[in-house]
């Protein structure tokens, strides 16, 4: 495509049927976090500058221009524009890019790291319940419509801001 040269060619950027003719000739690979998760992980990485996990989660809510790091997904990702071959769940790694190595004809087991998906499970589950409890009511409240595409778009049904 004339435009793939340039360095930061956005997919927007190209007509419908340019875009319809570039993708149709990709495998579609979309890997997605359970949102609130994806907070947790920015908040200890150290990407907020607040002290809390509530400080930082008002941050979130009170910012008018996102990072992509807590940005909804569905802004990042276009799932209603793009045909996704593929959705991968953060989670069920391990379990899913078998999956996906195999469909591709890759020996999936010499490729895939050692991955403990259930580890990974309960990990999470347990700092959610702990950086949940830190926020108020109001702000549940605000993070699940921030989200709400998210959850609409992708099988979070156990997220805490499903509830």
């Amino acid at each position: 495509y004339r435009r793939l040269q340039a360095k930061e060619t956005r997919l927007s950027e190209f007509n419908q049927t340019e875009r319809k003719a570039m993708l149709g000739s990709y495998t579609k690979v979309l890997f997605v976090r359970d949102p609130f998760h994806r907070l947790i992980a920015t908040f200890l990485q150290g990407m907020g500058i607040s002290p809390s996990f509530s400080s930082f989660v008002q941050e979130v809510l009170d910012s008018r221009k996102a990072h992509e790091a807590w940005k909804p997904l569905v802004s990042l990702c276009q799932p209603c524009l793009v045909q996704y071959d593929y959705v991968v769940m953060f989670g069920f790694l391990r379990q899913e890019l078998g999956h996906l190595l195999h469909r591709a004809g890759l020996p999936a087991g010499s490729l895939l790291p050692e991955l403990t998906d259930s580890q990974v499970q309960w990990t999470y589950r347990w700092l959610s319940e702990q950086m949940f409890s830190e926020l108020s009511a109001l702000q549940k409240q605000q993070l699940s419509h921030f989200y709400r595409w998210d959850l609409a778009a992708f099988p979070f049904s156990s997220s805490f801001l499903s509830d």
